[in-house]
């Protein structure tokens, strides 16, 4: 039985997710002109806010600092708007005349938006753009420790949408999130695609819940230091990427590995950039304060400055630290800090060569950041290139900062906040998700050949064409290896070792042989008439000759009751979708299906919840 917040916050998805889906109906006849004047009002909303929404959401959650929780906002509403600028997403997007194919976007519907802590109100700028940029509505879902900050950030974009001429209700926030509220609303019939920022457990939920779902698996990035590399330059962009928002990016630095041969210039380089090399007593206590059992990171230590984690863990540092930094000597459980740490700390591994390296760098990848991202610092090309192959990651980042470069600030790539990992990771995409993921392409397809220009028959096939198939031939008598005649013969010699004699049978053929020898079998069964009484006692007294007594009558039987008429006929649906659900639920009949029924995901969900699918065998 749900408590009464979490039922209230269920019913309030209910209503939201019907108003979203009302305003997407509504939103389908909007053309790529008023979509693309709504994704530019929601930006310019957006930068004029940075820095209030940066400061609720540091004041509100705890995690980051506010400088950077305003880059955060300013590339959301910013770069990403510019990016996706002259993208289309709804309607014609292009011909190809060549091949006699026309493509057309074509909306998704509501999009569910799970959104996490650590960066609450850019993510609602970065979902809520890329949504409304392709044709569709969203209902947003707050992490309950940022609801407050991720609501203001919502209803701005909303407010911007509205005066930009959207529909009504297209952008939905939930006020009081529960876990109940946020698997209902993945779970809701009008929910098309879920885009869910956050946890594991969360994640899992999301790909779980039966629809389209766009996750992303935690980051674990390796940073090679490779020997060609400017080693200033490159420590400056480790420590950069380190300290940004305190660790609380997915894609920030975990660890730097680098040769033996550079140990002296880079501890020079971390130094003077105001990084702190723990003991080994700072060490131990640092993997009891940020992990906890089955190296699951501590929620207080998220996203909190050096001199606060290092006070948590019982010692102190200046209060200019940019990272902390603990030297490791391998990667697995035995050592704990070589997981993701999302916080400001640092690990440091020199190995002996650059085989060493690679494998180091493999290792932590596949520790917890399988599919995210990782980096190299390096001028030698062939080596970028091998790195990049070997590599178990989507993103493979060079000479950058790893939070910029796998964002798309300082590369290339497509400015998001969903950063995925690809099928090695466990998501359906190794994308930078953006607006085109939440679209699908229809697609006009004209004749342009024939099939015989497409599929050519060859030349020794030729003589198969246009003949019609043979009829099958009647049946030829099969021998099934069985002599017949021996057969008869076993039964004669059977017959006369009993004193069953028989005539000789003149066979003509095997079919012959074996019915007359069964015929004679079953004469020699028949009822002999009762023998002759030998002595002088006469009938009756003789109690070999006496002819047994009749049996008496059996008593009259009941007459048979009448058949019972037959049972209905079953009817099996080959495919059954929403509307036939509804249909029967209205008509209050059932459904039967069987195992190669299909079934849509909203026609399932319908049916189970109202008993009307029933799974007949055949």
């Amino acid at each position: 039985m749900l408590h009464a917040k979490e039922s209230a916050s269920v019913q309030e998805v209910r209503v939201k997710v019907e108003k979203a889906y009302a305003a997407f109906l509504k939103y389908l006849a909007y053309d790529q002109q008023r979509v693309d004047a709504i994704v530019e009002a929601m930006g310019a909303a957006g930068r004029a806010n940075a820095r209030r929404l940066a400061e609720m959401a540091v004041e509100e959650t705890g995690y980051g600092n506010v400088r950077d929780k305003i880059v955060k906002n300013l590339l959301n509403s910013d770069l990403l708007p510019r990016s996706i600028r002259g993208m289309k997403t709804v309607g014609l997007l292009r011909e190809i005349p060549e091949q006699g194919i026309v493509e057309y976007g074509v909306p998704v519907g509501v999009v569910a938006a799970v959104l996490p802590t650590t960066n609450p109100t850019s993510t609602v700028f970065y979902k809520t753009i890329i949504s409304l940029k392709a044709g569709n509505a969203i209902v947003i879902s707050p992490h309950p420790r940022a609801a407050k900050c991720t609501k203001a950030a919502a209803d701005l974009m909303y407010e911007a949408a509205i005066k930009a001429g959207a529909p009504e209700d297209i952008i939905q926030c939930i006020t009081e999130p529960t876990m109940e509220s946020t698997r209902a609303l993945m779970r809701h019939e009008r929910v098309a695609v879920i885009l869910a920022t956050g946890g594991h457990a969360m994640v899992k939920a999301a790909y779980s819940s039966g629809k389209p779902a766009f996750g992303v698996g935690p980051g674990n990035v390796a940073v090679y230091l490779e020997r060609s590399a400017d080693v200033a330059d490159a420590v400056a962009k480790v420590v950069e990427g380190k300290a940004f928002d305190y660790g609380t990016v997915c894609s920030s630095e975990q660890a730097l590995v680098a040769e033996e041969a550079l140990k002296p210039a880079i501890v020079a380089e971390l130094k003077r950039l105001k990084a702190f090399f723990c003991n080994e007593e700072q060490k131990r206590a640092l993997e009891k304060t940020l992990l906890k059992d089955n190296f699951r990171i501590n929620p207080e230590c998220v996203g909190q400055s050096p001199t606060r984690i290092a006070e948590m863990a019982g010692f102190r540092v200046p209060e200019d630290t940019s990272i902390i930094v603990v030297e490791l000597q391998g990667v697995g459980k035995e050592h704990p800090l070589s997981v993701e740490k999302l916080s400001p700390v640092l690990a440091l591994y020199f190995v002996r060569d650059h085989a060493a390296a690679l494998d180091t760098c493999e290792a932590l990848t596949r520790f917890g950041g399988l599919g995210h991202t990782c980096v190299i610092h390096s001028k030698d090309e062939a080596r970028i290139r091998e790195f990049a192959e070997r590599m178990p990651a989507m993103r493979v980042l060079v000479n950058t900062a790893s939070p910029p470069g796998s964002t798309g600030i300082t590369t290339l790539l497509q400015p998001s906040m969903t950063l995925g990992c690809g099928a090695m990771g466990g998501n359906v995409t190794g994308d930078n998700v953006g607006p085109l993921h939440l679209i699908n392409i229809k697609r006009l397809a004209y004749q342009v050949r024939t099939a015989e220009e497409a599929l050519p028959i060859p030349a020794e096939y030729k003589d198969l064409e246009a003949k019609p198939a043979p009829l099958p031939a009647a049946a030829a008598p099969v021998s099934s290896g069985i002599d017949r005649q021996a057969i008869a013969a076993a039964v004669e010699r059977y017959l006369a070792e009993r004193g069953i004699r028989t005539a000789p049978v003149n066979t003509v053929d095997a079919a012959t042989v074996a019915a007359q020898v069964v015929d004679r079998f079953l004469s020699k069964k028949r009822v002999a008439p009762p023998p002759v009484c030998p002595c002088a006692q006469g009938p009756g007294a003789c109690q070999i000759a006496a002819p047994k007594p009749a049996p008496a009558p059996a008593p009259e039987q009941p007459a048979a009751p009448p058949p019972l008429p037959p049972a209905p006929e079953i009817v099996i649906a080959d495919f059954v979708c929403e509307n036939d659900v509804r249909e029967a639920i209205a008509a209050k009949k059932k459904i039967y299906i069987g195992p190669k029924t299909i079934v849509t995901p909203s026609a399932r969900d319908l049916g189970t919840q109202h008993d009307i699918l029933v799974l007949a065998k055949r």
